[in-house]
Order: structure tokens, then C-alpha cells, then sequence
């Protein structure tokens, strides 16, 4: 489901009213846990959170005009999303949030390779989340992401 917004206002504005609260809470837990240095943004049409180029110039290898991802929420047709591409490039990571899932929510964990899916929205983790997010600094991201990048 794309929303048109120029901003991450603009996009909480245009998500339909029974997710604007969820939403919001969701963005405020990243917001609150996320070490210094990551950027708020757009990207991807979509609350992001990224490396700035003033901390790593190279920005994203697919597309190095744009700055490196790290985080992104979105309100999907049939749920919400949080991407975060940490769990992504770090099994040591995804193996804690894979069995940490458990112990917050009642309902089997949906996820893709960065992406966890929530369809009940009265089941998000949030305190999970944000301990999620404070686990990875822009530094820590940078060293990753050029480990994983493949030989050019």
C-alpha cells in the first residue's frame, strides 16, 4: 500500500485513523531507543531511519545518492511493518529477536529477511522494539553493512 506524503507527518496523516496511534507509538519507541547519529527521514516512501552521508559517504551501494538504511516502518494493506536491516545482515541478532519474540507476544512471529510483519496491532512489542534498536549504532552498522557488501 503506498501512501503519498512528502514527510513523516504528512504520511501519519494519510494511514488510515485505526493505525495513527500505533504508528505513531511505534515511530516514537525508534525515535527513544536508536543510539545517536541515524537520520530521520522519508525513504522508500516511508518513515526511515538511516547513516547520513556525513557519517558514511558511500551512502547505499544500490543507489549511493541516497544514504545507507538501517530502519524503516511502513502501514502495509494488511499489516504494519518494521524493516530493519540489522537483523538482516546479523544472525547473531536475529537469533535473539527470534527468541526474545516469544516472550512479548502471543502470536507466532511473521517475518521476512529484514521485514517483521504485525497484523494484530494490539500485539506489537514495543518494548522489544525499542530494546531491538538500541543494539546497533550507526558505527556498528557501517562496519557491518561494508563487511556483507559484495567485492566490486
Amino acid at each position: 500500500m503506498k501512501i503519498k506524503a512528502n514527510s513523516i507527518s504528512e504520511y501519519l496523516e494519510n494511514i488510515p485513523d485505526e493505525r495513527k496511534k500505533v504508528m505513531q507509538k511505534l515511530i516514537t519507541t525508534i525515535r527513544k531507543n536508536l543510539p545517536k547519529g541515524f537520520a530521520e527521514q522519508l525513504g522508500y516512501g516511508m518513515p526511515a531511519w538511516v547513516v547520513p552521508h556525513s557519517l558514511y559517504s558511500d551512502g547505499y551501494h544500490c543507489t549511493p545518492e541516497l544514504p545507507l538504511p538501517f530502519i524503516n516502518v511502513a502501514s502495509q494493506k494488511n499489516f504494519i511493518a518494521l524493516y530493519h536491516m540489522g537483523v538482516y545482515a546479523n544472525p547473531e541478532l536475529l537469533n535473539w529477536f527470534v527468541s526474545e519474540y516469544p516472550k512479548y507476544c502471543k502470536y507466532k512471529l511473521d517475518m521476512g529477511k529484514s521485514c517483521v510483519r504485525f497484523k494484530k496491532m494490539e500485539d506489537i512489542p514495543f518494548d522489544l522494539i525499542g530494546e531491538l534498536c538500541s543494539k546497533m549504532s550507526p558505527k556498528d552498522w557501517i562496519k557491518l553493512y561494508k563487511e556483507k557488501l559484495p567485492p566490486h
